[in-house]
């Protein structure tokens, strides 16, 4: 039993769901960035993911990086990774076991792509919570456009 001296440090909902997002990306193969993204609705976790390859295929941690090889910068040529991004993999693992996320919230530790933010948009998926910038302005745009509410979690 606690005693009344021992204070409850419990965090709020975007600080525990983001802990578990950052938590997740440690499941990432990527050898540029390791994202986790964390799929809720009603303070209930739908899906979880992380950036790597595809199920069955081998990891850049194995094989090594062509966009690393190629020199090319954070958010340019994604068609050129053979991994998939944490939010699509959320999104994708939602779908494979039939778990609806419209309506939901994304807790994801780095912001979207302009490609996943596309796939936020038609997934139904209404906000996102996120701790860290990308440099994709047109990732921005799209989300703003689409109405999907965006904002950084204050540590």
């Amino acid at each position: 039993m606690n005693s009344p001296s021992i204070q409850n440090k419990r965090p709020d909902w975007d600080t525990y769901f983001m802990k578990i997002a950052e938590f997740v990306s440690e499941r990432s193969t990527c050898l540029r960035r390791k994202v986790g993204a964390v799929v809720v609705k009603e303070k209930r976790i739908l899906a979880t993911g992380y950036n790597g390859a595809p199920t069955g295929l081998a990891h850049c941690e194995e094989i090594g990086c062509l966009r690393e090889k190629l020199n090319i910068p954070s958010g340019e040529r994604h068609e050129l990774c053979r991994g998939l991004h944490a939010e699509q993999n959320a999104i994708l693992q939602s779908a494979y076991h039939g778990v609806a996320i419209k309506g939901s919230k994304l807790y994801v530790t780095c912001h979207p792509c302009s490609v996943c933010a596309k796939m936020i948009i038609n997934a139904g998926i209404e906000e996102i919570i996120i701790n860290e910038g990308y440099p994709d302005e047109m990732a921005k745009s799209i989300l703003k456009e689409g109405k999907i509410k965006v904002r950084y979690l204050k540590k």
